[in-house]
């Protein structure tokens, strides 16, 4: 039953509500020429243009702030606080990665990257896929976790060595870290941790993918 109902979700259109799309896996619709949330082969062709934010800051600065250590130990459980504040600098089964690493990272494995959206804002990076729920706290024998690890399944084609990348809003959002632990507990080998988020990355001046997008 949880599979057929995570499929129907899969099918969801990019006009559902918000507040809809943040309880489903995949929300977003698939890459053109696609039926349903199989992965994609390339980075998903955005269904809206994309286009630059503001200038970029100094490349330094980014990683500096992407860097920040506010002190907070890192931990192999799920975070159960409040989901905004500040995070550690190291995850546990893991590995942090920046902006810089994650551009690199999609320019020499493009087709093998899938990109995961954990905050369900109106902007995104460029064809991330939906995974919002998997933020939850709870335990890793719960029902978000076999949701979300039959939406992996499918997304990964079974395949667990694909670079995942789980990203929210900035260092100070604990959605993505509980998204990663939750991937790394199913024996996904290349989970990436984008700490910075969507603000480290329209810092860096790169293009993100949303309504309000107008191409060049």
């Amino acid at each position: 039953m949880a599979g057929h109902r995570w499929a129907l979700l899969g099918l969801a259109l990019l006009a559902m509500s918000t507040a809809t799309a943040q309880d489903s896996f995949n929300s977003n619709p698939p890459p053109r020429g696609e039926r349903g949330p199989a992965a994609p082969a390339a980075p998903a062709t955005p269904a809206t243009p994309t286009a630059p934010v503001a200038p970029a800051t100094h490349p330094s600065a980014v990683v500096a702030a992407e860097r920040q250590d506010f002190g907070i130990a890192a931990s192999d459980r799920l975070h159960t606080g409040a989901m905004h504040g500040p995070t550690p600098s190291s995850i546990p089964g893991a590995q942090l990665i920046t902006t810089q690493g994650l551009v690199e990272l999609l320019k020499i494995a493009a087709g093998r990257v899938l990109v995961f959206d954990v905050l369900g804002s109106h902007e995104r990076l460029p064809g991330a896929l939906n995974a919002v729920p998997a933020h939850q706290p709870g335990s890793f024998d719960d029902a978000v976790q076999r949701e979300f690890g039959q939406y992996l399944q499918q997304v990964t084609q079974g395949q667990k060595d694909r670079p995942l990348v789980f990203y929210c809003q900035s260092t100070q959002c604990w959605m993505s870290y509980n998204a990663a632990l939750r991937a790394s507990r199913m024996g996904y080998s290349q989970v990436l941790w984008y700490r910075g988020g969507i603000e480290a990355w329209k810092a860096a001046g790169q293009r993100v993918q949303g309504p309000g997008a107008v191409g060049r």
